[in-house]
């Protein structure tokens, strides 16, 4: 899909009105009945703009048939909201949609919020015409439906032109990235191993010029990395550990280390997970997905930060070589642990990529996210994830571009009473209280042993959010959560710098 940016409305055969849900609609009310000759009133009448509605209306000007789509966006439309919109309005209209195709931005927009809202539609626009069937074999046969749509025309106000030009390219990038990500995430466990993982940051590193280095199993073992070992044990594809690293061209602002949860496939382990939900396992590598995400976009935006992404990969299989409950295992950082639980495997593999991170970096800021805990979806549900942080202007600013960008996190405690539910009696710490209560939190808490007492690091529990219920497949599927989060705190950190 190609985009243009002009400052007058072109002269298409289909016209795309977004529409707040407020008096001021009255000018775009009045616009559409000069344009086609309906009344305003009966415009108004049959359309209320909520997010979501669509309206097409049908004309003849110079004798050619016409038509316009009024998408409602809302009574106060938060850019997610305008997101979800285009999205939604391509996705189900992928096969009866012209090659071409104008939006207008002229009416009812305020100009602050222009530049957000072209990135919006771009952003929306693309992933609208994301196809969840990859491996379905009729994908590619002669007669299946086609998405037509080619060619978006952006029209707004001529001043606004040259802010709008980035903030549609940052859409487009944002959006290509997520759609490489749904795929990643959405691939079931016999087509994404460990070593998937690695090629696609390769490939990524490759193609946007960033640095990827892929320790195998032999360096793993030479270099320690115990607990990422003791989990992949039980697997016949071995684990991996994935280093990326972006630099900017110019002297960096500040460094981020970012650590993601990679279990490709999580059975539970012995410690086997019940099978009703087990087929969503496949996305137990969404903090993984969401570092490779936010490391490639940066590189595309070439953001001024230097970016250290690690990424331990591997199956939680069950096998005779598995780890079982009651043994003790080691770390990167030497600390020993008490395995109570083998499907407590993701804090196992974290703790070992965000010691490696703070030794051999030294990050002035370190995010870890991962789809960690039922205990966080039971708390939080489906709308936030869990934050827990050990600084609080950290903590504030994630939770700033959480509500800017509708990726949303509820901060919950770290408190040092907690950390007594991981006392082991044979091991330094065990790696599950045994408790059903305030699982996220104790999970925290085992992952602030091994950040080395970094003063500025942040845990996300993205284990509701990473794959969700939506319009666009039947069942859950991939959301791209966490890009768009890290992007948001990133640019606003670079703003305030």
């Amino acid at each position: 899909m190609q985009f243009t940016l002009q400052s007058q409305l072109p002269d298409s055969d289909s016209l795309l009105v977004p529409v707040v849900q407020n008096s001021g609609t009255d000018a775009v009310h009045e616009l559409i009945s000069q344009m086609t000759g309906i009344p305003a009133d009966l415009v108004k009448a049959d359309f209320k703009a909520t997010l979501k509605e669509v309206q097409t209306l049908y004309y003849s000007r110079e004798n050619q048939s016409r038509r316009i789509f009024l998408l409602g966006l809302g009574e106060k439309p938060r850019n997610s909201d305008i997101i979800n919109a285009f999205r939604s309005f391509v996705h189900k209209r992928k096969t009866n949609l012209p090659q071409e195709i104008a939006v207008s931005f002229m009416h009812g927009t305020a100009p602050e919020q222009l530049a957000a809202w072209v990135e919006c539609a771009a952003n929306g626009l693309l992933l609208g015409c994301y196809d969840i069937g990859r491996y379905k074999t009729n994908n590619n046969k002669e007669g299946v439906p086609k998405l037509l749509l080619e060619t978006v025309h952006l029209a707004l106000p001529e001043e606004q032109l040259a802010p709008a030009r980035q903030s549609l390219d940052k859409g487009v990038a944002t959006a290509q990235t997520q759609l490489r990500i749904f795929d990643l995430v959405n691939a079931p466990a016999n087509k994404k191993t460990p070593q998937t993982l690695a090629d696609w940051a390769l490939e990524s590193g490759k193609e946007f010029g960033y640095s990827v280095q892929v320790l195998q199993k032999q360096a793993l073992e030479q270099q320690g990395f115990h607990a990422l070992l003791a989990v992949g044990r039980g697997s016949e594809t071995d684990p991996v550990f994935i280093v990326l690293e972006y630099k900017p061209e110019q002297p960096p602002l500040r460094k981020i280390g970012l650590v993601g949860k990679g279990v490709t496939f999580d059975t539970g382990g012995i410690s086997i997970k019940p099978s009703s939900n087990m087929h969503y396992m496949k996305s137990d590598m969404g903090g993984a997905a969401a570092v490779l995400g936010i490391v490639e976009l940066a590189a595309r935006l070439k953001l001024p930060f230097h970016l250290v992404g690690a990424i331990p990969a591997t199956e939680n299989s069950v096998d005779a070589k598995s780890i079982r409950p009651g043994d003790v295992i080691g770390s990167y950082n030497g600390k020993t642990i008490e395995v109570i639980d083998t499907d407590a495997e993701g804090r196992l593999i974290l703790a070992d990529g965000l010691s490696y991170v703070v030794r051999n970096f030294q990050p002035e800021v370190l995010i870890d996210l991962a789809t960690l805990t039922g205990s966080c979806i039971r708390a939080l549900g489906t709308y936030a994830s869990g934050l827990f942080a050990n600084n609080d202007d950290l903590a504030n600013a994630l939770l700033q571009a959480g509500e800017a960008t509708g990726e949303r996190l509820w901060r919950l405690p770290l408190w040092d009473e907690y950390r007594k539910e991981l006392n082991s009696d044979v091991a330094d710490i065990k790696n599950f209280s045994g408790s059903p209560a305030a699982g996220a939190i104790t999970a925290a808490k085992f992952l602030e042993d091994f950040i080395e007492k970094h003063a500025n690091w942040a845990h996300l529990d993205i284990a509701g959010m990473a794959m969700a219920d939506s319009e666009f497949s039947s069942q859950k599927s991939a959301t791209g959560y966490g890009i768009r989060l890290l992007a948001e705190f990133l640019e606003k950190l670079a703003r305030q710098s």
